[in-house]
């Protein structure tokens, strides 16, 4: 008889085989989707990413959300390039929810390894976990994974339109394939006949796939690398352009909602009759909370302003729930408290740390702090919803369409293929559309509306104090010398909340487990070559509602990781640049970038006063995020009444061959100015369950006239590109605050800054 143990065993053996077996065979295409893409007559699809119209406009199928970031005209770049199409016809139109339009990079760029890993198991994970992605993943734009996952996908559909193209054009002209080449939207012969694209576009559509259309080398590149014009930009410069709250189908009803002012908790009763008397007043219902959301009364109108009268007439009586005794300041306090005994999962280690700290001539140690951040998009949370004849469509900015489909599904009772999901331009995500929350309420509110559509807009109030909020950390550092002032050894240890796990629950209802690579990323993922080292991370269980939020785990593990590296570099009387240059001797690229921006900003050259007289003092900032690095030295000063002031930002970026330089410009500029507001102003502070903060006037942003002066240098590179969207975040924090202690001596280990 077999033993239960050996069974267990063989069976284990033979999955694993299996799953080796499985990731050694070819990937999923990506090229075509499961079902004809939909066509406008005189339109003929190519293949899964662009179809050609008989006038010779180009349409690139869009399957990421353009929030800001300018995915929209790049993603075009990459497919007009290989297809040869002539920039000015080439339009853009958002992807159905398919399978091939899976996330796989942002996934794979999530396994918790370091990037100077290039061992077998990392490449076997990535493989696997790549090939799973394009199954069973989700549409998501996130990440600053939009390039970096379309890279070739979208080059190699432009090549195999423009091979197909030719081949049309050759079988019309009985001309052999090869005499024939495309250019600017049309296909020439030799001979000197030519057709354009709009002319072909019918009988390529009918033309064999081309299975590996050769790709453009590098210096081929005609679009690719250039300051191309946004897309959108007109639209948005005359208004015509549409944002999830532009959504207008006829009859349509608005919804305001109120919900319980303790994060979680629920309605235990409310009184509409103050409400139901009001003009334009339909309806008054209560809602659940939906995927991790809170609770609320909601009032549909016909008008918005007549929806939200109406609600400050409703009186609520609210069930406070288990979030009504916690304070944000005594969860800061508990992650400090673990920290004494816990030091977390080490994402990274090398060398015997234990053993240089005893060893070493001297020793530094600090602890750092971050808050909860809320997102604050310009546009508030909207989503419209009509369910009808047992089906819906859905008008709303999301940055996942497949997840927002599933929620709408479920709350409605019906098949996700009964969703019809319209993804609009989002007015700023920031991660907080990566949650459905909202959208699953206004499908619940739709459902009462008996077959009318209804836009369910959160006010401003409710939007700050409902958020998924950027989870705060603590984090502690040790750090060791020997006699000559040589760095020897380096200890870290943070702890926090786990974003995945969260999101994973609210998400798909299943239960996160294992490291959690956002919680350490931007502590243990970078280039410095310490020569012993333990980098860890404790998940801690907390009840505030978290999310991905810009840069996530970088926006602030950047801000310790840097401002400790500049307090070691000030124990030992090193100059903060020379002291990183030393830990970068095998990491070229990323010397580079930070020796630039020094150069750049005229590191060590003395600094003319600010307008108002006072002392001006630079910091500097060294960090690698989502594929690309970025280097950031900052001028600063402090009033006489102690504001902050930052005068200048020096960005300099290596985040590969440079797509758009334009595009990279206006992201770094935004990432920057993000990252000022959060290092000046962000916190969201609760006491007994309730979020403090409720609109910009206590969780402001960086206004025009307290904005420095930003400089952007994009190095010249040949590598695959990399992220941008998120990149000029992290480094903007420790930046300001080394360039605080150079001005004031006083070290900043606590977001937002406050000088004393």
């Amino acid at each position: 008889m077999v033993s239960r143990r050996r069974f267990v065993l063989a069976t284990a053996a033979a999955a694993g085989a299996l799953v080796v077996g499985w990731s050694a065979l070819p990937p999923r295409q990506r090229m075509t989707t499961s079902r004809p893409l939909p066509t406008a007559p005189g339109e003929s699809a190519m293949n899964g990413w662009v179809k050609v119209g008989a006038d010779g406009t180009v349409t690139v199928m869009l399957p990421k959300s353009e929030m800001g970031q300018g995915v929209m005209t790049s993603l075009a770049m990459l497919l007009a390039d290989e297809m040869e199409a002539d920039w000015a016809t080439v339009r853009t139109e958002m992807a159905p929810i398919e399978a091939i339009y899976n996330n796989i990079a942002a996934v794979v760029d999530g396994l918790p390894f370091h990037p100077d890993d290039h061992g077998a198991i990392k490449r076997l994970g990535g493989r696997m976990v790549a090939k799973a992605m394009r199954e069973i993943g989700v549409m998501m734009t996130g990440g600053s994974s939009s390039i970096r996952d379309l890279w070739l996908p979208m080059r190699e559909a432009g090549a195999a339109a423009r091979d197909m193209l030719i081949a049309a054009a050759a079988q019309q002209w009985q001309v052999p394939a090869a005499d024939c080449r495309a250019v600017a939207g049309r296909v020439t012969h030799s001979a000197g006949r030519s057709a354009g694209f709009g002319e072909l576009a019918a009988l390529a559509a009918r033309q064999a796939l081309p299975k590996n259309p050769p790709l453009k080398d590098v210096e081929q590149f005609k679009l690719i690398g250039k300051p191309l014009r946004r897309i959108d930009a007109a639209a948005k410069l005359d208004g015509s352009a549409r944002f999830g709250i532009d959504a207008l189908p006829e009859g349509l009803l608005y919804a305001s909602v109120s919900m319980c002012p303790v994060l979680g908790g629920t309605v235990a009763s409310f009184d509409a009759a103050g409400a139901t008397q009001l003009a334009g007043v339909r309806k008054v219902l209560a809602v659940d909370g939906y995927n991790g959301g809170t609770a609320g009364v909601a009032v549909i109108a016909d008008r918005p302003w007549h929806a939200v009268k109406a609600l400050a007439a409703v009186s609520i009586n609210w069930n406070e729930g288990a979030m009504a005794h916690v304070n944000s300041a005594d969860l800061l306090q508990q992650l400090s408290k673990t920290l004494d005994s816990k030091d977390g999962f080490a994402y990274y280690k090398t060398g015997d740390v234990e053993t240089a700290l005893a060893g070493a001539a001297k020793r530094i140690e600090a602890e750092y702090r971050a808050p909860y951040l809320a997102h604050m998009t310009m546009e508030p949370m909207n989503c419209t919803v009509q369910f009808k004849d047992g089906a819906a469509t859905v008008w709303v900015s999301t940055q996942v369409p497949g997840i927002a489909r599933r929620a709408v599904a479920k709350v409605l009772g019906i098949p996700p293929e009964k969703v019809e999901v319209r993804v609009m331009l989002l007015g700023g995500g920031f991660g907080r559309r990566l949650d459905v929350d909202f959208i699953a309420q206004a499908a619940a509110i739709a459902r009462s509306a008996q077959g009318v559509p209804v836009q369910t807009i959160w006010s401003r109030e409710q939007d700050t104090t409902h958020d998924f909020y950027r989870p705060a950390c603590v984090s502690r550092f040790k750090a060791g010398f020997d006699a000559e002032g040589k760095l020897v050894a380096w200890w870290n240890a943070s702890a926090g909340q786990a974003i995945l796990a969260n999101v994973l629950k609210r998400a798909f209802g299943v239960p996160g487990a294992g490291p959690d690579k956002t919680t350490s990323e931007g502590a243990f993922d970078q280039p410095y070559e310490w020569p012993n080292a333990r980098i860890g991370h404790e998940i801690v269980d907390l009840p505030v509602p978290i999310g991905f939020w810009r840069s996530v785990g970088h926006s602030h593990q950047a801000f310790f990781k840097e401002s400790f590296l500049d307090e070691a570099a000030a124990a030992v009387g090193r100059d903060a640049v020379a002291f990183r240059q030393s830990l970068l001797k095998n990491h070229p690229r990323h010397r580079a970038v930070l020796d630039r921006a020094a150069a750049l900003a005229g590191w060590g050259t003395a600094l003319a006063p600010a307008p108002d007289g006072a002392k001006k003092a630079r910091g500097v900032a060294l960090h690698q995020s989502f594929g690309s690095i970025v280097a950031q030295v900052i001028e600063a000063s402090v009033t006489a009444d102690g504001r902050i002031r930052a005068h200048r930002v020096v960005c300099v970026v290596d985040c590969g061959l440079p797509v758009n330089p334009n595009l990279i410009r206006q992201q770094m500029e935004s990432a920057i100015v993000f990252g000022l507001s959060a290092a000046l102003r962000g916190e969201i502070v609760i006491e007994k369950g309730r979020v403090r903060q409720s609109n910009f006037h206590d969780q402001g942003i960086v206004r025009i006239d307290e904005c420095p002066q930003i400089e952007t240098d994009i190095m010249a590179s040949s590598e695959l590109p990399g992220g941008v969207g998120e990149v000029g975040t992290p480094p903007v924090a420790p930046a300001l605050a080394n360039a605080l202690f150079a001005l004031t001596g006083q070290r900043l280990r606590s977001l937002p800054f406050r000088v004393a």
